[in-house]
């Protein structure tokens, strides 16, 4: 049992502990998270639907890095130290008042290149995990070395990333790269600090992250459906629109199957495997909720909106689809299978990245979703488990 009293000390939680499941306070920390995605989503789709390709994913490449970089921190320290007392529930709306901050500003990002306010939202969001290892630093006196790493090293960030804002327009995506660079080493020092490693819940963290792929999907669903909605609106491509509808929930559905096809938990042991599974999901979760903008752009093509080729509105699908299919392989699927089935996924995400070569290729992709879904059932299970043998 976590206390409630005022400020419990921090100390870390039992990796061992039995049924630890994500509190109500994770769940809404998610949900206020999605409000961010939505905004960086919505972007993506209209620059592609109006040919500004690179921009749309640049902004949102570097949009969603924001939001997954802050939730993730988040995420595994509460693994380790969730006391879910008044002061660690406060600090947490801190953070969420920042990722609201940073959703405000998606707009101005992408329309004017001005990133003051979403470089101030997540410097709230990350100031606030500060004064989260600050109290770990106070509570837990075997990683108090580990969490002094860990806040001067976010606080060093922070301040690269507002003197980022005076740079020239020119330097920014340079800068942003060198920076992306410097937040992920700070865990990968700090974890490997005198200190000691935290103790994150490999079933929690498993949850935890399944738990955000689902909502990342379910973001994919309301944007679609938003913009089916605004399609039918205008009583032209009905059946066209439906059809399309149709196709994109086969697809979410399928690579909703597949990702929860095996237990994650047994891949979070290591130190460095929990870096990889962790670091690796950043291309799973913007790739799900991806698929969301390029269903809507398929949309606007259907009804003749968008100032693009049926081809190119294609591979607004198929590129999502195809990278969270080779990262969900690479992360969850291989590690426990053997035999020729291991190339299923990869041959598919091939495939996936063909289809809008091709006529209908929305329904096409639906269709691999089906067989490959198929094959993990009836073949795939058959196959023993590596990890288990």
């Amino acid at each position: 049992m976590t206390s409630r009293s005022w400020l419990a000390p921090m100390r870390a939680r039992d990796t061992t502990e039995n049924h630890r499941v994500a509190t109500p306070l994770e769940l809404f920390f998610d949900l206020c998270f999605v409000v961010a995605v939505a905004q960086a989503a919505t972007p993506l789709h209209h620059a592609i639907a109006e040919g500004h390709i690179w921009h749309g994913v640049e902004g949102y490449l570097q949009v969603f890095f924001a939001v997954w970089w802050a939730w993730m921190n988040f995420t595994w320290f509460a693994s380790a130290y969730d006391t879910d007392d008044d002061v660690y529930r406060i600090t947490t709306l801190v953070q969420i008042g920042g990722a609201l901050v940073l959703a405000a500003g998606v707009a101005d990002a992408f329309d004017a290149n001005n990133y003051t306010a979403i470089t101030i939202g997540y410097v709230i969001m990350r100031l606030a995990m500060v004064a989260q290892w600050i109290r770990a630093a106070r509570g837990d006196r075997e990683r108090r070395t580990t969490a002094i790493y860990y806040a001067v090293g976010i606080v060093v960030v922070q301040i690269l990333w507002l003197l980022r804002l005076a740079l020239p327009e020119d330097l920014l995506t340079p800068a942003f790269a060198a920076l992306v660079v410097c937040e992920l080493l700070v865990p990968v020092l700090a974890e490997r600090s005198p200190g000691g490693s935290t103790a994150p819940h490999p079933h929690h963290i498993a949850e935890r992250y399944g738990l955000f792929t689902i909502i990342m999907l379910g973001e994919s669903v309301s944007a679609a459906t938003i913009a089916i909605r605004t399609g039918l609106d205008t009583g032209e491509h009905e059946a066209g629109l439906v059809s399309v509808a149709a196709a994109g929930l086969v697809i979410v559905f399928g690579l909703w199957w597949l990702y929860f096809d095996r237990s994650a938990h047994s891949l979070i042991r290591t130190l460095h495997n929990s870096e990889l599974w962790g670091y690796g999901h950043y291309f799973i979760f913007a790739a799900a909720a991806a698929v969301g903008a390029g269903i809507a752009v398929e949309v606007e093509y259907e009804s003749h909106h968008a100032e693009i080729s049926g081809t190119v509105a294609a591979y607004a699908v198929a590129v999502p689809v195809a990278v969270y299919l080779l990262v969900v392989w690479l992360l969850h699927i291989r590690p426990h299978q053997r035999g020729p089935f291991i190339a299923a996924y990869p041959f598919v995400a091939v495939l996936t990245l063909l289809a809008p070569l091709g006529p209908a290729p929305v329904f096409v992709i639906a269709a691999l979703m089906v067989l490959l879904v198929t094959a993990t059932v009836v073949v795939g299970r058959r196959v023993p488990d590596a990890i288990a043998q």
